[in-house]
């Protein structure tokens, strides 16, 4: 009996090792079979044994020109994550390396997938360098995540290929820094498409040169990084309506009604100076941006009038197309020369859709990407019938500045895709090039820079997910959402709610003027500058999206508001000091010869530089 009790004892250790020895490897098996996390989710992950692992003698291994600028990229946003230096090498991949692989002939890839397969070592492979780079995307989402990624394998191709969004920098400016961060969550989400209605210094025509535009050099730089990170930066300059930011001052070109009273933001589409002026600014655009089209805009031009108003139009369109042609073919006319001259310069035309209501005989230019924002006559199922690409830009995925924003929570638990226009929703994706949000200044104090910001990243990862594959791969949307905090911001992303200095009082000098004030940072990253007659705002004059715009307006001391968005201000390291820089017009303030604060652009007058001293 004892020799039994000391066998069946020694038979359950056995039995208890075993147990213990297969407990992890269950725990293994559960684990490889649950798809690694990112944004746009992965939709055929299948596990292997094992795992990778990222580690200090990792390599990036590409051989071609186009592997190295893959790697090149990546290498510098490992740096970027905290990651360390990788080496770029051109062959011999090991245990541990990241191969980057552009294989032209993985035609099934598209234009834009990917292969990632992880084992000992990490292969991206493309068609395309895009493709490839996208796979690079997915790499760095799942380092952010720990170094060691489960094995397996998946293909990842997009659904849509436009996936992007809009930003209005036409009235109120948005900084540098901002869309810089922008690009990169893009391109950290596999969007590839960032149209900007902006204003660009021109030499051209220096009457219109008013607040609101970004300098030449700017622009390269933006533009640069677009190109690094695969985003197609798209300008727009809005017309013939909307114009007002370029024909302020330029009467001659400005739309004249019945009762002689001019149209400061409407272009007189039946000059040939207008055309003539338009397809300037087009060329001078084509020095700083590269992307392969124009958006020209062509939405609201007869908003809150008619043309009747205006018949100068209808005799254009009579003259040129005959006596049944209306007025709306001369806008039409306006569109489709424009679209020609596009054209003759190797660029594709885009415009809104709410201008074709129907009313018009002369048809739009075959080709020209409709970009559906508004449910006007003319529905969605229309356009694609009649043979035009047609985006959706619907208002419910609008960011409006001080106004309507997007409920991203209420999208995803509808699970919206780009079939889902304003007024109609389609049964099937054909003729759909994909869909954007897009952020618009309507009251351009409404909010800061910063305050978007925090509603951006939500919708933006959203629009990412419905436009790249399944639009609700997880069963809730805060399971959507923390993807977006397991994937962390882009690399190299700046936090732009940081002030440079700490809270407290401090004299302000500069020369020939001086003064005490307390600093304050605000919920959103700001500073407020307080002294006892109350706290430095920029107010007055006329205001523009309910925003004080003109260059030489001063700066004066109100109130303290807590919720006053123009008392607000960025402290920007310059020279050894500060600039004080208004957070929603961003001008910065310099001294005037009555020692009045004043703002102007940087570029027009040298601001002051502040050095503060702390009391």
């Amino acid at each position: 009996m004892a020799e039994f009790r000391r066998r069946l004892l020694r038979l359950l250790g056995v039995v208890a090792a075993l147990t213990l020895l297969m407990a992890p490897a269950s725990a293994l098996a559960q684990e490889q079979d649950t798809t690694p996390v990112t944004v746009p989710a992965l939709t055929n992950w299948a596990s292997e044994q094992g795992s990778y692992s990222y580690g200090s003698s990792t390599r990036l291994v590409a051989g071609s020109a186009a592997e190295r600028r893959v790697a090149d990229t990546l290498a510098d946003d490992l740096k970027a994550a905290g990651h360390g230096g990788v080496p770029v090498v051109r062959g011999g991949a090991r245990t541990g390396d990241i191969v980057i692989d552009v294989q032209p002939s993985r035609v099934s890839l598209g234009a834009e997938g990917y292969e990632l397969h992880a084992g000992t070592r990490l292969s991206v492979t493309g068609a395309t360098e895009t493709g490839a780079f996208y796979g690079t995307r997915t790499v760095l989402q799942l380092l952010a995540q720990g170094d060691r990624i489960p094995a397996g394998r998946t293909t990842d191709t997009p659904r849509y290929k436009e996936r992007g969004v809009g930003v209005c920098a036409c009235y109120i400016h948005i900084t540098l820094p901002w869309l810089e961060n922008l690009v990169r969550e893009m391109a950290h989400h596999k969007l590839n498409q960032l149209l900007v209605e902006l204003k660009v210094k021109s030499d051209a025509h220096p009457e219109a040169d008013t607040w609101g535009y970004y300098t030449k050099d700017e622009i390269r730089r933006l533009v640069a990084l677009g190109e690094k990170y695969h985003v197609e930066i798209i300008p727009e300059i809005n017309s013939p309506g909307h114009m007002d930011p370029w024909i302020e001052n330029r009467p001659d070109l400005q739309l004249t009604d019945s009762d002689g009273n001019k149209q400061p933001a409407r272009l007189d589409v039946t000059q040939q100076a207008a055309f003539d002026y338009y397809t300037s600014l087009m060329d001078e655009y084509a020095q700083v941006f590269t992307a392969r089209s124009w958006h020209m805009g062509a939405d609201e031009y007869m908003l809150g009038s008619d043309y009747s108003k205006y018949p100068q139009m209808l005799r254009y369109a009579q003259d040129k197309y005959g006596a049944s042609a209306t007025p709306q073919d001369a806008y039409i006319d306006f569109i489709n020369r424009v679209h020609a001259y596009a054209a003759s310069k190797g660029k594709h035309l885009r415009i809104w859709n709410d201008g074709l209501t129907g009313a018009n005989t002369v048809p739009v230019a075959t080709g020209t990407t409709v970009e559906h924002w508004l449910d006007v006559t003319v529905k969605p199922s229309r356009i694609i019938a009649q043979g035009y690409p047609l985006m959706n830009a619907a208002y419910s995925l609008y960011l409006v500045r001080g106004g309507f924003h997007t409920n991203t929570r209420s999208l995803y638990d509808q699970s919206w895709d780009p079939r889902s226009f304003e007024g109609e929703k389609l049964t099937s994706g054909k003729g759909v090039t994909g869909a954007k949000i897009s952020l618009w200044p309507d009251n351009g104090r409404g909010e800061t820079e910063n305050e978007v910001a925090v509603e951006l990243w939500p919708a933006l990862r959203h629009i990412a997910q419905a436009t790249w594959g399944d639009p609700h791969p997880d069963a809730t949307y805060d399971d959507f959402t923390a993807r977006g905090t397991a994937v962390g911001h882009a690399p190299g992303w700046r936090d732009l709610t940081r002030l440079p200095v700490t809270a407290g009082t401090y004299t302000f000098r500069t020369a020939g003027h001086a003064f005490d004030a307390q600093v304050t940072r605000t919920a959103d990253g700001y500073a407020t500058v307080r002294n006892a007659d109350g706290c430095l705002e920029m107010s007055g004059g006329k205001l523009t999206l309910n925003v004080p715009l003109q260059p030489g307006l001063a700066a004066s001391w109100k109130t303290c508001d807590d919720a006053g968005t123009l008392q607000r201000w960025q402290l920007v390291r310059a020279s050894g000091g500060y600039q004080l820089v208004n957070a929603i017009t961003q001008m910065a303030l310099s001294v005037g010869g009555d020692g009045a604060l004043v703002q102007y652009p940087r570029d027009q007058h040298a601001p002051a530089v502040w050095h503060l001293t702390a009391r």
